[in-house]
């Protein structure tokens, strides 16, 4: 059986894959277009203009890849402030996702900001804004990515103490860069809990203010999506996607990497899923009948079908099989139940930031252009390849059995 000492390892896979080299090529092809951009403007690459001053890259890239980074607190919160000890085995992927995912909004949001030389500006005191919804988003957002790459930290010093092997003439620091790892191991194992706990309120705060940044905009969104509550709901769905997420995210690298999922650990954490889905879905019908907006879901309008494409594929059809014991521990319905979840984040945000806003009185329509898909796409896949260059190289992934073992599926350590 798997000890504590060894929970992670380092993956044992070829890295030289026909996928690795997919994943790269779509990573260089959004590097290029990114270059484009950059030499030539957003207007080269982009069907933005002054009408939509945002796109895909907000909605997708940004809006919907922070929600969907939320399988990182969401896990903290769940292993270290309610101390549920069985499910440290994802903690670690689903921290990386997370770091990933928020590194990666970083560099998107980079390259669709006009005035992208300016980003730095929300670091300096002299150019804060108190009163900006935008500006609460970008220093929780600053503030959350530094305490992800904290706690990265132990993963690294876990990796390279008693290894340092630094080549040529570098060697001779060897016992100093060890000295130093293992002063950040002792030293993090002391104030860790600190960060774990900022991460979490960290994420609460930002989640939340993405959804105030509509409200300034009472005219332009439509009814369906426009009230008040907007912040709760888009916390309590980023709270939702969380676990799902981290269902996704073991099941697929589980499939990519020839591994057993984790089923005795997955299964169990998809309950929470049912609950915290049944309060969204609550407080989402709730806000519609005391708005009386609930008369906008059958006038046949484009928005109406959006909505319950939202509505259908992210809560009621999760629900229906999650609450299900069998859907729960059978791999490909658990999966397609998480994948529903995800999906229905994925629209909303959709809806919220494109469907839902209407500049007034424009006749605009905003449909993105090629390049503006390519690059999400490679953005997406360039973030899998990373993922799997850190998985091979630090001790993040569950450790593998060494051999079958059949009382090691019902071990409190879980399926490896």
């Amino acid at each position: 059986m798997t000890t504590h000492a060894n929970l992670h390892q380092p993956l044992r896979k070829p890295f030289d894959t026909p996928g690795v080299l997919i994943l790269g090529s779509l990573f260089l092809l959004a590097v290029a277009i990114a270059a484009y951009r950059f030499f030539f403007g957003l207007s080269a690459v982009t069907n933005l203009d002054n009408r939509y001053p945002w796109g895909i890259w907000i909605a997708l890239d940004v809006a919907t890849g922070v929600a969907l980074a939320a399988g990182g607190f969401t896990t903290a919160a769940l292993v270290h402030v309610f101390h549920r000890k069985h499910y440290e085995v994802v903690t670690r992927p689903a921290l990386l996702t997370a770091l990933l995912g928020y590194t990666f909004v970083a560099l998107g949001l980079l390259v669709d900001l006009g005035r992208y030389y300016n980003i730095w500006h929300p670091m300096l005191p002299s150019m804060w804004q108190g009163n900006s919804a935008l500006f609460e988003v970008g220093m929780c957002v600053m503030a959350y990515l530094t305490v992800l790459y904290i706690e990265f930290m132990p993963m690294l010093c876990e990796r390279f103490v008693g290894k340092v092997r630094l080549p040529g003439w570098l060697g001779r620091l060897n016992s100093q860069v060890d000295f130093v790892l293992r002063l950040m191991r002792s030293t993090l194992s002391k104030v860790m809990f600190l960060f774990l706990i900022a991460g979490v309120v960290l994420s609460c705060m930002h989640q939340s203010s993405l959804g105030t940044l509509m409200l300034i905009a009472p005219y332009k969104v439509h009814p369906l999506w426009y009230t008040p509550m907007l912040p709760f709901l888009f916390l309590l769905s980023a709270i939702a996607v969380g676990f799902p997420m981290v269902v996704i995210e073991s099941m697929w690298a589980s499939k990519s990497f020839g591994r057993k999922p984790e089923m005795n650990v997955l299964a169990p954490l998809s309950k929470f899923v049912v609950f915290l889905l049944g309060i969204y879905l609550a407080a989402k019908a709730t806000d519609l009948l005391v708005r009386e907006a609930h008369v906008y879901l059958f006038d046949g309008s484009f928005q109406s079908k959006m909505f319950w494409l939202e509505i259908g594929v992210g809560a009621i059809l999760p629900l229906a099989l999650l609450l299900s014991e069998r859907a729960r521990r059978t791999p490909a319905l658990l999966f397609l139940a998480s994948l529903s979840v995800v999906a229905g984040v994925v629209i909303n945000r959709l809806n919220v930031f494109l469907i839902a806003y209407q500049p007034g009185g424009t006749g605009a329509v905003y449909f993105p252009s090629m390049l503006e898909i390519l690059f999400t796409i490679g953005m997406i896949a360039g973030l899998a390849l990373v993922y799997r260059v850190i998985v091979t190289i630090f001790p993040v992934l569950p450790a593998e059995e060494e051999g079958p073992s059949p009382s090691a599926s019902v071990s409190g350590m879980g399926e490896h």
